[in-house]
């Protein structure tokens, strides 16, 4: 399978320098590097991003993440093998990532209080930047239909 074109942040390179700042900035949260890799794993599997799913496991993998527990982030909720600010991170990104989803409020109360009883807002900030990132890319990637296993760059 080949993309449609080449990925428009490669076609139009001041793109690519803002996505480098955005990632940069998502460093800078101070967020657990294990927490934003599932993060953006799940957001990946909701959205249907092979390519996404592909690279998010790999660096989750680099990251230190094990297969027992990238096999279970689609069931994250009956799986053993979060920690409970793992599976607030988690809450909140599926949430986030489902806003057409809900009537009433995106993100309720309750997901978002349990959210910040785990992090604060430096790290708040980093994991709905990450969701945000990774929809973005998840939107490129189905589009041009990006397939798994290629790298922007």
């Amino acid at each position: 399978m080949n993309a449609r074109m080449k990925n428009p942040a490669l076609v139009l390179p001041d793109a690519m320098k803002g996505i480098q700042s955005l990632m940069s900035a998502i460093r800078q949260g101070d967020a657990p590097q294990q927490v934003l890799e599932l993060v953006h794993l799940r957001t990946s599997q909701i959205n249907g991003c092979s390519a996404c799913v592909y690279g998010g496991i790999a660096s989750a993998k680099k990251a230190g993440e094990t297969d027992e527990r990238l096999h279970h982030v689609a069931a994250w909720r009956e799986a053993p093998f979060f920690s409970d600010a793992e599976r607030a991170a988690l809450a909140l990104a599926e949430a986030t990532a489902r806003i057409a989803d809900r009537s009433g409020k995106a993100v309720p109360d309750e997901i978002w209080d349990e959210a910040a009883d785990h992090f604060d807002e430096k790290q708040l900030s980093a994991i709905i930047l990450m969701v945000a990132t990774t929809n973005f890319f998840n939107r490129i990637n189905t589009t041009i239909e990006e397939p798994a296993g290629t790298t922007w760059g």
